[in-house]
């Protein structure tokens, strides 16, 4: 008789796999930015990394602000730090939106009201994160010189592209009544979900005030790093280019944006008017700090919560 697949142990175990897989293959980023970290003012990147755990409360209390049930605090706070990690592991936000999809599930929140609160939670941070960049390029519109960064005439097809994009997905909507059903119906959930939400001052409070924190922190995080590495780039300047960067790779579908990322904000630190290698080496110590120095305990973390059935 065939023994019985230990099918929790196989995922508990599944994330240290994936951790050793991503870091084998960028090795060499791994060593490139552990020696900068060498070279950099160690006050400046301590607060660099707390502003880095800060980002899980701000993720946690956004979480919790886009549900009127109130969520388990602590096992909340350890979930986004999972979350974290499985993010990177995964392609473009789905590891994260996976665990904290299951978690409110296991929370005892219907299917339908837990999807409804993680796409409230993505359009919040969304709207923050692209408002907060617009802010700051209407008040510093000379921050970024991307000018000569660019092909003569990049401009006509990338609209182009987006545009016949955005007609698929209209087309598509419009042919396929099954999937349209679908959306509506998910719509409908998802809006007397936010209203429900906003009649409660408190979890629209914590809903859009985390949304906004979230990428404060992560730029505050890139400006500590360029200030102990001695980018010579104004602080607000690497904020802007921090976000001009994250907006633009969003669609990118690469695991927790690596690669995507670190050449975007490279091409972002030299628009604002930093040196090519200083950039690239704040770049490489932030991701080190931001990314790989928390992959491990957070994959540990999610084996553990998927072995108590947090999640």
């Amino acid at each position: 008789m065939l023994r019985r697949v230990p099918v929790r142990r196989i995922l508990c175990l599944l994330p240290l796999a994936l951790v050793a897989a991503v870091a084998v293959r960028h090795r060499s980023v791994l060593a490139e930015g552990v020696g900068h970290l060498a070279t950099a003012k160690w006050p400046w990147l301590l607060a660099a990394a707390c502003a880095t755990c800060l980002t899980w409360v701000a993720a946690a209390v956004t979480r919790q602000g886009a549900v009127v049930d109130r969520l388990p605090r602590l096992r909340l706070l350890a979930t986004q730090f999972a979350a974290g990690s499985a993010n990177h592991l995964l392609p473009t936000g789905l590891g994260a939106s996976a665990v904290n999809l299951r978690f409110m599930t296991v929370c005892g929140l219907p299917l339908a009201r837990s999807s409804a609160a993680l796409a409230l939670y993505l359009l919040a941070e969304s709207v923050a994160r692209v408002g907060l960049l617009a802010a700051l390029l209407i008040a510093f519109p000379d921050a970024l010189r991307l000018g000569p960064l660019l092909p003569t005439g990049a401009w006509g097809p990338l609209l182009g592209v987006i545009a016949a994009a955005a007609v698929v997905v209209v087309a598509v909507f419009a042919l396929v009544r099954r999937l349209r059903t679908a959306v509506l119906t998910f719509l409908r959930t998802a809006l007397h979900e936010a209203r429900s939400v906003h009649t409660r001052p408190s979890r629209a409070l914590a809903l859009w005030g985390g949304s906004l924190a979230f990428p404060v922190l992560q730029a505050a995080g890139l400006v500590l790093v360029g200030l102990a590495l001695g980018l010579p780039v104004r602080p607000v300047h690497m904020a802007l280019a921090y976000l001009a960067a994250t907006v633009a790779v969003a669609l990118v579908p690469t695991p927790g944006g690596l690669g995507s990322v670190e050449a975007a904000l490279v091409v972002a630190l030299v628009a604002a008017g930093g040196p090519v290698a200083v950039a690239t080496a704040v770049v490489l110590a932030y991701r080190i700090i931001t990314v790989w120095l928390p992959l491990l305990p957070g994959a540990l973390t999610l084996g553990a919560l998927v072995r108590w059935k947090v999640i």
